[in-house]
């Protein structure tokens, strides 16, 4: 009997060893692994919320800017079966147009591809660049659509060169874009700044009263249904600080209005035709020619209007945007003109990318009025003896009002700019002149 006693325990300490051994083995595989799970999953700047009201409480001078580690592969959207009579589907695309079904259930914010080539990952900055104000206008704009344009540039831009986020309410009617717009800014406290028109300003108006509150050396304007891309913000400062006169532009890429997919876009450039219709353009292959090839800068006859990035103090200089021009529409054609006309030069920059919403806007009555008067504003005061071309396609348009342009006139005197033929001849000769039959 003692024999089997002793055996007994001889048996159940043997067991009790080996369980404690597979114990600590556990606890330490779990001590060394679950640190490096943690740092490789990406930090929300959303589920940083609680924090950082917590540091608004206790230390309301300094509030660290939440930040998104980037994952290296994106998440794709999963596949959505549209049924394209649902009057939720239909009344997102009648008030925003595009899918606010999809774009609720992105959320604020996500991973999109770096659509940048790959000799842009070679590119290294300095860190001495200027700073930038980021300009956002948004009147009437979808909720997440905007709180992902905000929270893509707070995540994606380097904390030294981003002096602020200047946000203008040009007169919102939709109650998510009021209190509960104000409650999510909470999380950017420090770095965005709310400005609410108290009348409708239209597009125009409400980026220069933006531009008037911003402190950075840099404006960069973007509309509020984008999303920018890793490396965005530097490459366009750097150009910058080469030729103060530079004014550059990020090569958009499009955000397809049904899906929400970010798909890449070519390298292209900006052009118009005599009806001052915008379009893109090819790139002619010499102008990739170099060591730079495919992220060399662009030269581009005029801008796509709603993203780009100016010299403060120049913008100021050349005369900022016309006033005089109501709502939206010709005001990126008339500053492209007034850009290349008066001695600056205008630059899309490959190697920076932005996302944008394609949307499907349904022009009405106001904005078509607005447009029209603004494309007369640019026609008599830009475009010399040229405005016949306009007006052999618009005769309609020959006697339609269109405002006192004596200011603008005035500018381009001051500012001692160049005739709409040198523009031609050396900016754009591609737009064929018609001859009237």
């Amino acid at each position: 009997v003692r024999k089997a006693v002793i055996q007994c325990l001889f048996c159940a300490s043997l067991t009790f060893g080996i369980w404690a051994a597979l114990f600590l083995i556990y606890m330490h595989y779990n001590h060394v692994s679950n640190p490096q799970k943690r740092s490789q999953e990406p930090v929300s700047a959303w589920s940083l919320e609680q924090n950082v009201q917590q540091k608004i409480i206790h230390d309301s001078e300094q509030i660290s800017k939440p930040h998104v580690t980037v994952k290296d592969e994106p998440e794709k959207l999963r596949p959505f079966d549209f049924n394209y009579t649902d009057p939720e589907f239909l009344d997102g695309f009648s008030k925003y147009g595009f899918n606010t079904i999809i774009s609720r259930s992105v959320g604020f914010e996500r991973d999109v591809p770096d659509t940048r080539h790959k000799m842009c990952l070679q590119k290294h900055y300095s860190v001495h660049l200027p700073t930038a104000s980021v300009i956002i206008c948004f009147h009437n704009e979808e909720f997440n659509a905007l709180l992902r344009t905000l929270s893509s540039v707070v995540n994606l831009t380097p904390h030294n060169f981003l002096e602020e986020i200047i946000l203008v309410d040009d007169m919102s009617e939709f109650d998510d874009l009021k209190e509960k717009l104000d409650y999510h800014l909470e999380i950017f406290r420090g770095k965005v700044k709310l400005i609410r028109n108290k009348e409708r300003e239209g597009l125009i108006r409400a980026r220069l009263i933006g531009a008037s509150r911003a402190s950075g050396d840099v404006l960069v304007f973007l509309d509020s249904h984008c999303e920018v891309n890793r490396g965005w913000l530097e490459p366009l400062l750097y150009a910058i600080t080469k030729d103060p006169k530079m004014v550059v532009c990020p090569l958009i890429d499009v955000i397809d209005e049904t899906t929400l997919e970010y798909k890449p876009s070519p390298v292209v450039r900006g052009a118009f035709d005599w009806n001052l219709q915008f379009k893109w353009d090819n790139v002619f292959s010499y102008e990739m020619d170099g060591p730079d090839g495919p992220i060399k800068p662009i030269r581009s006859p005029v801008m796509a209007g709603g993203i780009f990035a100016i010299y403060r103090h120049y913008f100021n200089e050349i005369g900022q945007y016309d006033k005089g021009m109501d709502l939206w529409g010709g005001e990126n054609l008339e500053l492209s003109l007034r850009i290349w006309m008066c001695g600056g030069q205008l630059f899309t920059i490959p190697c920076s990318r932005v996302g944008h919403i394609s949307k499907k806007d349904s022009k009405n009555h106001e904005i078509s009025k607005a447009v029209t008067r603004n494309y007369l504003r640019l026609v008599h005061v830009w475009l010399d003896e040229y405005k016949e071309q306009f007006f052999l396609r618009r005769p309609s348009l020959k006697f339609t009002t269109y405002g006192n342009i004596s200011e603008r006139v005035e500018l381009r005197k001051r500012l001692g700019c160049k005739s709409f033929q040198w523009y031609l001849d050396t900016v754009f000769p591609e737009l064929e002149v018609s001859v009237d039959s």
